[in-house]
């Protein structure tokens, strides 16, 4: 999408608490400036109480329904294996 003249993309993310080991999902149309906030403690109690995160996984989206829609996805049954998996294969491909 336009506004002006910026370009948007919408993305899906996971982070990892270093706190608790537990992964979090969330959407987004700015991922650095989201990245921050959670880390600074600004937004919900989750994950306020859960920080310091990494960032372990993004998907990026053209559309924000496309972001929604995928973050639903991973938050399902199915999603979080689906998700696991392209986790796990990231890590692999960042440790060779």
């Amino acid at each position: 999408m336009r506004q002006g003249q910026r370009t948007f993309m919408y993305y899906v993310y996971v982070l990892l608490s270093l706190k608790n080991k537990r992964l979090y999902t969330g959407s987004t149309n700015d991922l650095r400036r989201r990245f921050r906030e959670h880390n600074d403690g600004i937004g919900g109690k989750y994950t306020r109480d859960n920080r310091p995160y990494k960032l372990v996984f993004y998907e990026a989206f053209l559309t924000e329904e496309d972001a929604l829609k995928q973050e639903k996805f991973y938050k399902s049954g199915y999603g979080r294996e689906v998700l696991k998996g392209k986790i796990e294969n990231s890590l692999k491909q960042l440790s060779r």
